[in-house]
Order: structure tokens, then sequence, then C-alpha cells
């Protein structure tokens, strides 16, 4: 083991002081870091009140929303009038104009039992009575007085409420029944999307798929007016509950959006950025006053900018495009600018020294090296600006934005959001896989 004298440590000390007398900066700026994260934290749960919004949240809804998008829910009532007891389904059943659904059954004595779940949860209607059939007891209420009554002394279970005037019989995921004098309303929820191909109005309802491509591929015409092949389409794409005709012209209005908006934007932004960047346009007064106005057009929101642009034209697609332009002149203006500023200036002396003009000089010293910036930058402002398409849809810039927030409104229809988010999805991977594959190519072109 080598032993270093104190002169020789002196020398050292002298040579490196950054390693050996660092400043306290150095020494406790991981801590002071990890502190400053904590104490926001805290106060960050302090200011938005975390421990309240959290106890007082429905978390309840996040379960029937989810399963609203995945699943749909029948209806039937029945009335009760004097000895007469009437089934009703609304107007817009998912069942059709006549159902006769199998887990509707009418008993001999005159009462209906409606199988919720199988045969473990069930509510038989008589004329007096609705008896209930849930988590292994049977309830019954009476229905012939003022207000329903449960019959019997036993508590009431957690899974009902009882009101002044009806009783809500919660029977988990599989649905529930209100109850009230005289009349019982069932919903019973089933799994997927109802009538996702055929409505309930079309000659193909209700048909097997095996009947369906039959009658398609050699049955006779059930239109005389066109085939069934194209009767079948029509169909599909004039969906009155799904409405597949509309949702996929409002989603070729986003991607057409995005598209036109990114390509004007980069347009005007390519010329502006020559003349922002400093070191290809020496005249600071202009580099700033165009470098401010980058900054204007991308501080103000997509989503304001399609507020002002409805305002001035309308609601429709063009405001929509004219907001994604104005945003885009500035945020790739930004960073076209910022791409040029960049360049190794090596070969732009290298191609002015032979006395090339201007525009060879850009061409040949500047272009192969920005290139590939400006592409990449653009592909993934296309795709990001798909996204934000659909945002500013909702404030009526055309799209399927406004699609989404008038079945949201509805409070409703959300397997029909579901429907379109997924749409969204698929695109936005769709153009994410595209964006990629354009990139990988560009930059592996320029590596060879």
């Amino acid at each position: 083991m080598s032993i270093i004298d104190a002169s020789r440590m002196q020398e050292i000390e002298a040579r490196y002081p950054e390693v050996l007398h660092r400043s306290f900066r150095q020494r406790f700026s991981a801590l002071m870091m990890f502190i400053g994260i904590v104490l926001y934290g805290i106060y960050a749960v302090w200011f938005f009140d975390l421990p309240k919004v959290i106890s007082e949240a429905h978390w309840e809804r996040v379960g029937i929303y989810l399963s609203e998008w995945v699943s749909y829910d029948v209806q039937p009532e029945f009335r009760i009038s004097g000895d007469k007891i009437t089934i009703k389904y609304p107007r817009f059943s998912p069942l059709g104009d006549n159902p006769n659904p199998d887990w509707v059954k009418t008993n001999p004595d005159g009462s209906m039992t409606v199988s919720v779940s199988g045969t473990s949860r069930t509510v038989t209607v008589t004329k007096t009575q609705a008896i209930v059939t849930a988590h292994g007891i049977t309830i019954p209420i009476d229905i012939a007085g003022d207000a329903p009554k449960i019959v019997g002394s036993e508590p009431v279970p957690s899974w009902m409420t009882v009101y002044d005037d009806n009783i809500l019989v919660n029977l988990g995921f599989a649905g529930d029944a209100s109850i009230s004098t005289d009349r019982v309303k069932i919903r019973k929820r089933f799994l997927g999307w109802a009538n996702f191909v055929f409505d309930t109005h079309s000659p193909f309802f209700d048909k097997p798929a095996s009947e369906v491509i039959s009658l398609i591929v050699s049955g006779p015409r059930l239109d005389p007016a066109q085939s069934n092949l194209s009767l079948a389409f029509d169909n599909i794409w004039n969906n009155g509950a799904w409405q597949h005709g509309d949702v996929w012209t409002k989603l070729f209005q986003t991607i057409v959006m995005a598209f036109l908006g990114t390509l004007l934007g980069s347009l005007v932004a390519f010329p502006l950025a020559f003349l922002a960047a400093r070191n290809i346009t020496p005249n600071r007064l202009l580099n700033q006053i165009l470098k401010r106005l980058f900054d204007f057009l991308r501080s103000v929101d997509m989503l304001i900018w399609a507020l002002f642009l409805t305002r001035a034209f309308g609601p429709g697609p063009l405001a929509g495009s004219g907001a994604i332009f104005l945003t885009e002149t500035g945020t790739l203006g930004k960073l076209y600018s910022e791409g040029l500023e960049n360049i190794d200036n090596k070969p732009r002396e290298g191609v002015k020294s032979t006395g090339s003009p201007t525009i060879l000089v850009h061409r040949y010293g500047i272009m192969p090296q920005i290139v590939p910036v400006i592409v990449s930058q653009t592909l993934y402002q296309w795709e990001s600006n798909v996204r934000g398409a659909t945002i500013i849809g909702a404030v009526g810039a055309g799209g399927i934005g406004l699609k989404l927030w008038e079945a949201m409104r509805t409070n409703a229809n959300w397997e029909n959001v579901a429907y379109m988010v997924l749409l969204i999805l698929i695109v936005v991977f769709l153009f994410d896989a595209a964006s990629n594959a354009l990139r990988s190519r560009l930059m592996g072109a320029r590596a060879k």
C-alpha cells in the first residue's frame, strides 16, 4: 500500500479543488431538492384539499360508467290494472318493435317472472305483489296499497332501498328493479353492444350471421330496387342506433383537419423560420419580431383559436383547420428556427466559398442538416394534432369531437362514447406507427 506525504496531498488538493473542497450547494443540492419536492407535495395536498376530495368523490360512478361502456340494458315495465298485467318496453328498445324475450315468462296463474340473472336473481310480478329473489333470499313486496310495502318483519337487506313511494332493488351488474304502486320497472343488463351492425328497422335485424350471409350471397332480393349486398351496406352505414356513417365521416373530417392545419402551418412556418434564425438572417429586429409572433401564435391555445374562429366562420371543419394552422405556425416556426440556429456552419461556408448564390447555399449547406429535424417535428405535430382536433371539435370546430361531446351530454349513450373513443385510439395508434416508420426510414437514409 502506497503512502502519500503531506506535500503530495497539498499538490492534489490544489490540482482538484472542485473534488476535494466542494461548496455547500454541491454537497447538499440533492438533499435540498428532495426536501423541496416533499414540501411542494405537502403544499399541493393542502392547496387542493386532497383528503376531502378523495373522501367525497363518487367512486361508484366509475364502475357504473365502465359497465355502461361495455354493456346495454333492456327495461321492461309491468303495469297492473285490475286483474290484468301488461308489459311495456321503451319506444326505442334494442329488442325491436315486437319483443318477446325468453327471459320474461308468463306463469299459469297469470303472473310474470323476469330472470334478471339466471334463476338466482328473479322478479315475479303478480296482481298484488312483486316477489324479489336475490342473494339466496326471497322478499315479497305488496304493491296493491297506497305505497309499496315489504311483507314480513325481517330487516331490509342492504341491496334494497325503501323510499316513500318507491322501493329500489339493486341486483348488481345484472340490473335493478324499481317497484312502486301498481308498477314494476326492471332493468336487465347484457354484455356487448346492442344492434351494432343492423338496427331494429333493418330486414336483417335479429337474424343469425349465417342467414345474413346466405341472403347476401344467393338469397332473393329483399328490396327490388337494390341488391341484398347494397341493402346490407346501406343498413350498416345508416344504422340509426350507432350512426356509423356519420361517425366515420366525422372521424375523416378530424383527420383532414389535422392534416390540412399541420400542412399549412409547416408551409408558412418554413420560410419564416429562415428569417427568424439569427445565423441565417442577421437582422435582429426582424428576428425578434418573428420570434415574438411565433410565441403569440403558440401561446394562445388551439382551443381558444377554435372558439374565435367558430364565432367568425361558424361551426365546422374550416374553423378547426384554421385553429390548428395558427397554432402550428407558431410551434413549427419556433422549432424550425431553433433547428436552423443549431446547424454546423462549416458546410454552409464551404458552399459559399465556391461563389454559389444564396439559394444554393441554403440548398446544399443548410437543407441536408435541417430536413430530418423538420420532417421529424412535423410528423410528430401531425400525430399530436389528430388528438387535438378531437378536443377542439367539442366547441363546434367539426370532426368527431363534436359527435363525442353530443353523446356524452346525454349521459345515456356511453356505449356510443366507447365506440368513438376506440376509433380515436386506433387512429392515433396508426398515425403514431406511421410517423415512427417514416422517421426511422428518414434517419436511416441520412445515416447511409
